[in-house]
């Protein structure tokens, strides 16, 4: 049922090495909630265009309807086998605790009703107090954040074949760091924001040099969420490259993301969309347009599910 043939990287620190595709169909909710129905229904017809990557995770509230779709692709027969996915979610920062990580990923799995991830992640680099609270949460709530138990906590889920691979999200060159001085499987992905305004320059390098594949979130900035801009898909920029093209402002950011070498999680439940995205493989962009890229202003959207949090970032920019 395929239509598209979408690149793969391999993952050095998994279990078996395994490859995934590097454009994922995102699934976090917005502001606007999408029903799980909704949900179920672009994840079927991701799968009609080529997705075999799909990224969730325990906050998103979206690992039931993902695993119902996988369900029934089977039963309809779109996939041979739950081998042929690519499933990603990630550690809630209630569970990020050393004595949770185990308790937590036996409940994704439960709601995917999945055997196993492909890839589990640390969602932020940030512990709150167990407890269902609102969020952005307060700083009352945040609580020490252990790396190292946490860690080994991952690492104990990949040894028992619960996730084939981990990693982490929202982490910079200073928490990588602190990271890999101990860690006996080092991280394969670091998912973190990157589009056209926000480049990661800093980071990507690191993160090359260190084996560990980005995975961009938000690739197209975060219209319509609430802590989002439209610096994206507004960008006069972006506007000019693409017409050049006779592309869209969504598929010049994809290239581009792509073209920098790293993988991307991109949300859409519209079909067209999806193909749309998956339509930036056969082209290149040119070194002018590489030039005028590196002019847009640069701004981070996505400051962290927390009301205050000190050097989140440490001074990364």
């Amino acid at each position: 049922m395929s239509l598209t043939k979408i690149p793969q990287v391999v993952l050095k620190s998994s279990s078996n090495r395994c490859s995934m595709q590097v454009i994922a169909l995102g699934t976090a909710a917005d502001t606007n909630k999408s029903s799980a129905e909704i949900t179920k229904v672009a994840v079927i017809e991701a799968i009609k265009l080529g997705y075999t990557h799909f990224d969730t995770a325990a906050f998103y509230g979206s690992e039931e309807a993902l695993g119902e779709a996988i369900a029934e692709a089977l039963q309809l027969g779109l996939i041979n086998s739950r081998e042929e996915l690519f499933i990603t979610s990630k550690l809630w920062l209630t569970d990020n605790f050393p004595h949770l990580v185990l308790p937590a990923l036996q409940k994704s799995l439960q709601r995917l009703k999945l055997e196993y991830l492909d890839l589990y992640l640390i969602h932020w680099p940030i512990s709150v107090k167990p407890g269902d609270w609102e969020t952005p949460y307060s700083e009352e709530l945040i609580t020490t954040f252990d790396l190292k138990g946490v860690w080994i906590a991952m690492e104990e889920c990949q040894k028992l074949g619960l996730a084939k691979s981990i990693g982490v999200s929202n982490f910079t060159c200073k928490k990588l760091e602190d990271l890999l001085s101990f860690a006996t499987i080092p991280p394969s992905v670091n998912q973190v924001e990157m589009n056209p305004a926000w480049h990661q320059k800093k980071l990507r390098e690191f993160c090359e040099a260190k084996g560990i594949i980005i995975t961009a979130f938000s690739p197209l900035g975060a219209k319509g969420a609430s802590w989002g801009t439209n610096e994206v898909m507004d960008s006069e920029i972006l506007k000019e490259i693409a017409q050049a093209h006779v592309r869209t402002v969504a598929q010049v950011s994809l290239r581009w993301l792509y073209e920098q070498g790293v993988t991307i999680a991109a949300k859409s439940y519209n079909k067209e969309r999806m193909k749309q995205n998956l339509e930036i493989f056969d082209w290149s962009l040119t070194r002018d347009d590489h030039e005028k890229i590196n002019q847009i202003k640069q701004i981070r959207t996505n400051n962290g599910p927390v009301v205050f949090f000190d050097n989140l970032w440490d001074g990364e920019t």
